[in-house]
């Protein structure tokens, strides 16, 4: 690992070059490449479990890598998912770590200029070099940033205050509200959106645009990835089996990475049908050295001795050429394909009238018939999953009644995955009622047959989400679903909610699920 930690953010740069790291004996990361210079904001994408945590470790120099080189020029500031101090510390001592750098800078810079006024040989070098240190992290406008910043994050500004005391949400605004005021050449943020409400996302998207130097980010956010990022990593599998880069924004890495699909299943496809061609020609050139060994009546022993030798030659390169092929190209990933879910035309799948719950959710009516389309919006607080909930059944309302039609299926995914059940995957969701877990492209084979309690938090997701479709539907009503959901998936998702023929029910704060469902119906609580 090579760092200059007091370049100017103009000088700031990230590279890795072939990064490879195992953890347990399991590859994480495998020739990972990385470029990025002042103004650049790079995306780091990919399912759960590609190594985006363990990359952002590596190139802040917490993690050697087994294989490769990182180089960094300028001061760090990390966001990860830990509090690097005890609940007994107070906003003010994590602030003051925040903000070590830029402490450190200014004391340095008295130091030097006390010794430029004593006259002490070389003064002068070590005044400039100590001004330039605290000009490249502009360290007098610190403490107002970061102040600014703890206001619009709702952070909270007493510095007396424990961190124990305040909610984990809390705690992680603290820290991202002083990593953006510290004025860090070089940015590492790990899902730095988790805890923000719609203020916050809009400030740190602002700040995020502002900065001058490096932005390394790994986030699930669609909305900020299209917002904020020039270029994306996907460390996602690809037909070569390496992490690819993509320029223009996250609109680009999206095109680009639809294009790059399609070329790898037509690859795909081309390779495995010039094998069944192989293997065709074979057979055949078996049935003709079976049948022709026996020579139409007339014919003698002498045809047959001679057309033998031929046929066996013939038989014996085409299983020389169906040898010789190899399917270089891998299996493409599943896509996620939504079961047909029924529909119930000319009849009223499910109504509220007047429902709601003491101190959770004010009284709300809706109607839903097949092919409906609605979004409920609204801030922490308002009802939105107690909503969701009541209309499953799993919550009485206080007052008002839910009317469901008889024959109707209603499935809920709510935020939170059931209680760990002692079975695989593929064992709860045939439980449920459904056939082919694999082929619904959520989880692969080595997932779906893995006991549940073994699976990574986005696995849980996703058969949460499998088994809610296991029943078939009628009515979706679904909460948060994005969360711990990678991009590709969501889109996917998105687009098969957008088709279906069963009711739709989204409650989100997802930015960019909200503006795929612009033209949906909303309801506000």
């Amino acid at each position: 690992m090579s760092a200059l930690p007091h370049a100017p953010a103009r000088s700031a740069h990230v590279r890795a070059t072939d990064v490879h790291v195992a953890l347990g004996g399991r590859p994480v990361l495998a020739g990972v490449d990385l470029a990025a210079a002042a103004g650049d904001r790079i995306a780091v994408v990919g399912e759960n479990g590609r190594g985006k945590t363990t990359l952002l470790r590596v190139l802040a120099g917490d993690l050697r890598p087994d294989r490769g080189e990182v180089r960094r020029a300028g001061s760090l500031g990390v966001a990860d998912q830990r509090i690097p101090l005890d609940p007994e510390a107070t906003v003010g001592e994590l602030v003051d770590l925040e903000l070590a750098a830029v402490r450190g800078a200014l004391a340095r810079l008295d130091a030097a200029t006390t010794a430029l006024a004593d006259g002490r040989p070389g003064a002068d070098d070590a005044y400039a070099a100590a001004l330039a240190e605290a000009e490249a992290l502009d360290a007098w406008d610190a403490d107002r940033r970061v102040e600014v910043s703890l206001a619009a994050l709702d952070a909270g500004a007493d510095r007396a205050r424990p961190l124990g005391t305040l909610s984990v949400g809390q705690r992680h605004r603290v820290r991202l509200a002083c990593l953006l005021g510290a004025g860090h050449a070089v940015l590492l943020l790990d899902e730095p959106t988790n805890h923000l409400d719609a203020g916050g996302l809009a400030h740190l998207t602002e700040r995020l645009r502002a900065h001058p130097g490096v932005v390394v980010l790994v986030s699930h956010d669609r909305a900020l990835l299209a917002d904020v990022a020039t270029a994306v990593l996907d460390l996602d599998p690809t037909s070569d089996g390496k992490p690819r880069a993509y320029g223009g924004g996250y609109s680009g890495y999206v095109e680009a990475r639809h294009a790059e699909r399609a070329r790898w299943e037509a690859l795909h496809a081309e390779q495995l049908a010039e094998r069944q061609r192989l293997a065709d020609d074979l057979s055949a050139a078996q049935n003709r050295l079976r049948d022709n060994w026996r020579p139409d009546k007339g014919h003698g022993r002498h045809t047959r001795a001679t057309r033998a030798p031929g046929l066996v030659r013939a038989v014996h390169r085409r299983q020389q050429d169906l040898a010789a092929h190899v399917v270089a190209v891998p299996r493409p990933p599943v896509r996620f394909a939504m079961p047909e879910l029924p529909s119930h035309p000319g009849a009223r799948l499910l109504r509220a009238d007047g429902v709601g719950v003491t101190g959770r959710l004010r009284p709300v009516g809706l109607a839903l018939d097949s092919r409906d389309r609605l979004v409920v919006t609204g801030p922490n607080g308002a009802g939105k999953s107690t909503l969701l909930a009541v209309l499953a059944g799993a919550l009485a309302p206080d007052t008002g009644a839910v009317t469901r039609a008889r024959p109707a299926r209603i499935g809920w995914l709510g935020q939170e995955s059931r209680a760990v059940e002692p079975c695989t995957a593929a064992e709860l969701f045939a439980a449920a009622g459904g056939h082919g877990l694999v082929d619904l492209g959520l989880l692969d084979g080595h997932d779906a047959h893995r006991p549940v309690a073994e699976l990574s938090v986005g696995a849980r997701r996703r058969l949460d989400l499998a088994l809610v479709l296991a029943a078939r539907p009628h009515v979706l009503l679904l909460d948060e679903p994005t969360n711990h959901l990678s991009a590709t998936l969501v889109d996917e998702l998105t687009a098969a909610l957008t088709a279906t023929p069963a009711a739709v029910v989204l409650a989100t704060h997802d930015r960019q699920l909200l503006r795929d469902t612009a033209d949906w119906p909303r309801l506000t609580l």
